[in-house]
């Protein structure tokens, strides 16, 4: 089923099937969607320079469509930590990769000193910390992509959440205040 267009859309398009009441209650809804305050980055976003480059870069995208809301705050800001503790984690990963590559470089050196069981040791170990560090990336890309999903999609998910067409009939509240 095709997500139903947000009311800018709809009246950019000039060609909706809705009426003008169905569209004015559209737009009061997706307003109803935000706090009007702008979106703010953490401390430790801020002092952290890949973190901080990231949410730079999403919160300007956010604000060319208009959804730089502060509602979003806290997963956008979870989600530029997790873009960093990723970043720092594949140096890692690329160092650990280097240090076996020097050590199957120096293999020679090994069997000349006779010490060969300590080299299998050693890339045994690198191998193992790689292999680690390997899932630590996974868990926080997957994380990353939770969030991705849940939530800068979420102004998609909210479009769909809005009724097409405004109720017609009266909540029995509405009709006991009458």
């Amino acid at each position: 089923m095709p997500a139903t267009k947000p009311y800018l859309v709809l009246l950019e398009e000039n060609k909706s099937h809705r009426t003008k009441e169905e569209l004015k209650h559209r737009k009061q809804a997706e307003e109803q969607l935000f706090t009007g305050k702008t979106l703010k980055e953490w401390p430790e976003i801020k002092q952290n320079d890949v973190a901080h480059k990231e949410f730079l870069r999403i919160k300007k995208l956010l604000k060319s469509i208009g959804k730089d809301d502060d509602i979003f705050a806290g997963p956008i800001n979870r989600y530029c930590l997790l873009m960093a503790e990723c970043k720092d984690f594949e140096v890692k990963r690329e160092a650990a990769s280097q240090r076996i590559r020097d050590m199957e470089n120096c293999r020679e050196a090994y069997k000349k000193n006779d010490t060969l069981t300590d080299y299998f040791k050693t890339i045994a170990m690198l191998e193992k910390h790689l292999i680690d560090l390997d899932k630590q990336v996974q868990t926080k890309r997957k994380m990353m992509f939770d969030l991705e999903k849940e939530n800068l999609m979420t102004v998609a998910a909210a479009m769909r959440s809005i009724p097409k067409k405004p109720d017609k009939k009266k909540s029995r509240l509405e009709e006991a205040l009458e």
